[in-house]
């Protein structure tokens, strides 16, 4: 057998037992000795020896009951002794079904859960110290540390492998349709209509030129070119009124006719079976467009490239976003009752589901560990933590074995 190593906690554990044990055995001699000084005497003292005999039987008793649970008494191998040792296994297996049914319950793990208020206190955490910082800097020395391994010809097979054929057969029209229906409802395309709108004002006022040369083509040959000027002019303020309308008006009805344009383009690529087809055929044209592959990965190149460079600076703005990022959500998880809420809910869903689908394997661990072990090794381990209580019992069984010799020597005299 191998020799059994002990932590500081084991060797600590080791000493107290030792000194139960020694306590335990001192009054069982000190019950010896009285139980020898006073035997044969009459008078007061034949209740001081038959309180030592039943004490020094009850010591016996309860020691053999002790020792047996992990060894054979004085070595002599009586049936139903060393209890641990011969029967570790089905122990491990009786302790892991125990606690699988009383700790390790789907409904009791739950509830543990529920009442534990895991949201609030890791809100507490996240937005107090400089845990935030930690995080990020953390997170900061993973993702730069995987990001440089993760190379372009990786990429490249990834996005043409599996990235776009993927994209290819699912269909993304009624994904597209109710995406762009949820930007026209929620009015999140108004600031783009509006950054184009002083985009082509601004270039329509200061390219007069470029209009001149796309519309003087177009004038008849016979008219006088002042005529055309003037033409000219009036098309460039006519259109410079006409898109500083759209600008300033909310309500213009240029606007109005784009969100009735975009929502019929929403509900034609949901529900329309040709607007549909030909959003896939662009899609399907556009994604097996030789050069698709490579410039996704040079994108994405540009993306590492960018994203390294900023988690790299500790003082950057990324990291500092990040880091506000989580302290708010620290505060949020402290204030905020439904957030809180949805957050217990869905961490006891997820522990549930752990403890539902993997938690035999989990509660095996046991079983698995007390059966690589020998049987010494196991009952040594076993009364390093258990046996000092166990002394309390020889103890015991001592002290109320004198008082039950005491009262039974008592009732004898009396009769």
């Amino acid at each position: 057998m191998a020799t059994l190593v002990l932590s500081e906690p084991d060797l600590v554990r080791r000493r107290g037992l030792r000194q139960m044990r020694m306590v335990a055995l001192s009054l069982l001699v000190f019950a010896a000795v009285v139980f020898l000084l006073t035997v044969h005497r009459d008078g007061g003292w034949g209740y001081v020896n038959a309180a030592a005999e039943a004490a020094m039987v009850g010591a016996l008793a309860d020691w053999f009951a002790v020792t047996a649970l992990f060894r054979h008494p004085l070595g002599l191998p009586i049936p139903h002794t060393a209890i641990v040792p011969t029967r570790k296994d089905s122990l491990a297996e009786s302790l892991e079904q125990f606690v699988t049914e009383n700790f390790l319950s789907e409904q009791v793990v739950g509830e543990k859960m529920r009442t534990a208020e895991v949201s609030r206190r890791a809100g507490e955490w996240l937005a107090g110290g400089n845990h935030a910082e930690r995080i990020v800097a953390e997170g900061a020395r993973t993702i730069g540390a995987a990001l440089p391994k993760l190379g372009d010809d990786d990429v490249t097979a990834f996005v043409q492998g599996s990235l776009l054929p993927r994209f290819a057969e699912e269909p993304l029209s009624p994904i597209a349709g109710h995406f762009l229906q949820s930007v026209v409802d929620d009015g999140a395309h108004h600031a783009l209509f509006d950054l184009l709108m002083v985009e082509a004002y601004d270039w329509l006022s200061e390219n007069r030129e470029t209009l001149g040369e796309v519309v003087g083509p177009r004038a008849p040959r016979w008219s006088p070119r002042w005529v055309d000027t003037l033409v000219i002019d009036r098309i460039h303020k006519e259109a410079l009124t006409w898109l500083a309308g759209v600008r300033d008006d909310p309500a213009h009805p240029a606007r109005k006719a784009i969100d009735r344009l975009l929502n019929q383009l929403a509900e034609d690529l949901q529900n329309d079976p040709e607007m549909m087809e030909r959003f896939e055929t662009f899609k399907r044209r556009m994604l097996s467009h030789p050069d698709m592959g490579n410039s996704l990965t040079a994108v994405w190149d540009a993306v590492r490239t960018a994203l390294i460079g900023a988690i790299s600076d500790p003082e950057g703005p990324l990291r500092a976003r990040a880091t506000q990022a989580i302290k708010d959500l620290g505060n949020r998880l402290q204030t905020d009752e439904d957030l809180r809420t949805k957050v217990d809910t869905r961490a006891a869903e997820a522990v549930g589901y752990v403890v539902r689908t993997y938690g035999n394997e989990i509660v095996s661990i046991i079983s698995d560990t007390i059966e690589r072990w020998d049987g010494r090794e196991a009952s040594a381990r076993i009364e390093l933590h258990v046996g000092r209580d166990l002394q309390f019992i020889r103890i015991n069984g001592t002290v109320v074995g004198a008082l039950v010799g005491l009262i039974i020597h008592t009732i004898s005299q009396f009769i």
